[in-house]
């Protein structure tokens, strides 16, 4: 299993994600769940996974050959050279459900679950930042500013802060203390999300990655905010007034 969050902002897209794969209490691995193409000031997009290893794999690799088709001059259409951000996700779509046509069947005749969930978001010049929730079937949903976040895999555990906190108009330092905090509150409630995480930011307007960043234990700023976390909770409940037994 894994967690994966997307905030779709004013101020532009933050997206954190995990990279812990298991497929039994004895065979756990580290996998990225996070891809990125990018033509710097002209679109940025991300891209985030859960589900079936092999089926997401698969589809990075059609986007990804795609868009190494189209840049070599073949009349191919990408998630890089697509007119707007929801034909990108129609992409992503398409190669999602030719993945699922291809070897839905044979996993589960074997037992395995072939189902699957992405997270796409980016933006293209001209247009504002986007965010989208593919399905298995290659159908998807788009972030609205009622509903401003995504969350795949585990998201259980980290969505009580963001219900809190995240709002369109929330600035991106805000955001990535909440997604912190989200991710930090999964990793100590669900062993089968971990460490190290991937982070990428798209502010609005610059078409490109502004970070793109690989945040290990011990990272400085993940860690400060875990242990200011943890501390604020305690605090917290002390002053909660007990409960009194007559």
């Amino acid at each position: 299993m894994t967690y994966c969050v997307g905030l779709r902002l004013d101020a532009g897209l933050v997206m954190l994600a995990d990279t812990r794969t298991n497929a039994g209490l004895d065979n756990i691995s580290r996998f990225a769940k996070m891809s990125h193409w990018e033509a710097p000031g002209e679109r940025a997009l991300v891209l985030m996974s859960a589900g079936n290893l092999s089926i997401t794999q698969g589809v990075v690799t059609r986007l990804s050959v795609a868009c190494e088709r189209a840049a070599a001059g073949e009349e191919t259409e990408s998630i890089l050279t697509c007119p707007s951000m929801f034909r990108a996700a129609q992409l992503v779509g398409d190669a999602m459900a030719g993945e699922q046509r291809r070897y839905r069947s044979r996993l589960e005749a074997q037992g395995e679950a072939a189902d699957a969930t992405l997270i796409l978001g980016g933006q293209r010049a001209g247009g504002a930042p986007r965010l989208f929730l593919v399905y298995s079937a290659g159908n998807f949903i788009e972030a609205t500013a009622d509903t401003p976040f995504f969350q795949i895999g585990e998201h259980k555990y980290g969505k009580p802060i963001l219900d809190r906190v995240i709002t369109p108009a929330t600035p991106i330092p805000t955001a990535l203390k909440a997604a912190f905090v989200s991710m930090d509150s999964t990793l100590r409630s669900n062993l089968s999300v971990g460490l190290p995480l991937d982070l990428a930011v798209i502010r609005a307007g610059e078409m490109r990655l502004a970070a793109r960043r690989r945040i290990e234990a011990d990272d400085p700023d993940f860690s400060a905010i875990s242990t200011a976390w943890s501390e604020a909770l305690r605090e917290a409940f002390s002053e909660v007034p007990e409960v009194v037994l007559e």
